[in-house]
């Protein structure tokens, strides 16, 4: 059987109220929420006594989710310095977007701040990264022409 579509991805944070503000000032719309645990999730994640909080949004189209959760139980280790878009790992989530210097403007409230420079790449977008709430890295992509 082969793949049908990417579900989610997830990310761990501290702050879930700060970071679904984020993202739903960035224009993703919450779908729910809920708090999971028990021997069923202690099982999947390998974990004993999990409590988590966690939050879905969606883009608008419905295609993309992030799963973001807030660990209760067990306690995680305790996050680093925000790593440079370089270093190993997940770094960023990009979005396509409308109105650039908009959507920008609209995140500097809920604490985002640009990584660099606006900048066209080539003739095709004008692009951004932006780092939000807990170090979070999204790029923004929006389409010239």
């Amino acid at each position: 059987m082969a793949i049908q579509r990417m579900d989610n991805v997830g990310i761990v944070v501290d702050d879930l109220a700060a970071v679904v503000a984020f993202f739903t000032g960035l224009g993703l719309e919450l779908e729910g929420e809920a708090e999971v645990g028990g021997p069923e999730v202690d099982s999947l994640v390998a974990l004993d006594g999990v409590r988590c909080d966690l939050a879905v949004v969606r883009t608008p189209d419905g295609h993309g989710r992030l799963e973001l959760m807030k660990f209760h139980s067990p306690a995680g280790p305790a996050a680093g310095p925000a790593e440079p878009v370089n270093a190993f790992g997940m770094r960023r989530i990009m979005f396509a977007v409308d109105g650039l210097d908009d959507v920008v403007a609209r995140l500097r409230p809920l604490g985002a701040e640009l990584l660099g420079e606006l900048v066209e790449y080539g003739d095709s977008h004008r692009l951004a990264y932006v780092r939000g709430p807990e170090g979070l890295v999204v790029a923004l992509a929006e389409k010239l022409g």
